[in-house]
Parts: C-alpha cells; structure tokens; sequence
C-alpha cells in the first residue's frame, strides 16, 4: 500500500504524489515514513528530504515547519521547499554570501533579522547540497 505525500508552502504546493517511501529531517533527527506508520506530528527542521517511489530517489531541499503522517497520508507544511530540478545553484550561491555578508558586517541587527539571515544562509546550504549530490 503506497503512501500519499504532499509538501506545501505559503507559495504553492511543491509536491504531491504517490510514493513508496519519504524520510524526513527533524528537529530530533530524520525519521523515515513507510505505509502503515502510526500517527504522528514532528518538527521539520531545514534539510534534505529523500522521497522513494520505486527504483527512483528524489531530493527536496526543505526548511522549517511541520510533519503529520495521518495513515497512510504524509502532510509537510513547510517555510521553504524545493525540487532538486528547480534549484538554480548560482541565484542561491549569490543569496548565500549577501545574507553572509550582511551577518558579518551588521553588528546592530535586530535579533529577528539575524535569525532570518541565519535561516537563509542554512537553507541555502541545504539546497546546494540538494543540487550537488550527483557531482
């Protein structure tokens, strides 16, 4: 019996499909979601998410927010997410030293923003990561 993943944004729907297997990263570390798993609601930390359908592996680059498996259903809320297709590694290489950049040279920067360019510069991490794992 297949398990039914989506992943949404604030922005869109970034995936949805029927798929054999999904291992997600959490706050406690990743955990992997089969047909039949128990109910569950976990804190999706920034990472790369490993979806399994068939002989087939598919990387998503994804940041903070929410897991719930409910059956045989995966619902991922989250703040970012991306397809490993859809990642332009120049546009993030180039967002990652502005956001850089900004933390080392603004000594004054209001605890909110330094947490945003934080969550930026680890995000951007991940989705290089994403893109050059066939490198």
């Amino acid at each position: 019996m297949p398990l039914t993943l989506e992943i949404v944004t604030p922005e869109a729907k970034v995936y949805s499909d029927t798929i054999d297997s999904v291992v997600i990263p959490t706050v406690e570390g990743e955990i992997g979601i089969l047909p039949g798993h128990i109910p569950l609601l976990t804190q999706v930390e920034h990472g790369e998410l490993r979806v399994s359908k068939g002989a087939a592996i598919q990387w998503l680059a994804i940041g903070n927010g929410f897991a719930q498996i409910d059956g045989d259903k995966v619902r991922v809320l989250a703040e970012h997410a991306i397809t490993e297709e859809k990642i332009d590694e120049h546009a993030v290489e180039a967002a990652m030293k502005r956001a850089e950049q900004q933390l080392k040279e603004s000594k004054h920067l209001d605890p909110h923003q330094y947490e945003h360019l934080q969550h930026l510069v680890r995000y951007s991490g991940v989705q290089l990561a994403v893109k050059r794992r066939r490198r």
